[in-house]
């Protein structure tokens, strides 16, 4: 199964965790891969089998948490049908209801969201490998 994951990253912990989530999927079978945003082509998310579509936490400590500017427009110019899909986010404090707001906005382009996934590190986000599991093989 082909999964695009699609990241943005100010300091580098979204990016570190877009690459750890690929690994992952690469080890379980997938082909996957990470790319910034900023780099992403919708068209090529699109025809993934998966997609996986993360930003780093915007906010004020602990108010107006919410995915970056670029994450939302990129998500807003995706055009999916029923395509499994997961959002995620890295976080200091709290990520608030910015993954509702992702997926909300992910389903709102046809993508059949199954995961809100949240990381307070460089790491993979907990649940990301029971989502993997959820998308069986190629």
């Amino acid at each position: 199964m082909k999964i695009a994951i699609v990241f943005d990253s100010r300091s580098g912990t979204t990016k570190a965790a877009a690459e750890e989530m690929a690994k992952m999927a690469v080890a379980a079978g997938h082909d996957a891969t990470a790319v910034a945003v900023q780099s992403a082509s919708s068209t090529e998310v699109a025809a993934a089998d998966a997609v996986c579509i993360g930003s780093w936490t915007e906010g004020l400590f602990f108010i107006l948490q919410h995915a970056t500017k670029a994450t939302m427009n990129f998500i807003d110019g995706l055009t999916l049908s029923g395509t499994p899909a997961a959002v995620f986010c890295t976080y200091k404090t709290s990520p608030g209801k910015m993954l509702d707001k992702m997926a909300d906005a992910l389903g709102a382009s046809g993508a059949d969201v199954s995961a809100r996934l949240r990381s307070r590190g460089s790491g993979a986000p907990e649940g990301f490998a029971d989502w993997l599991g959820s998308l069986g093989q190629n």
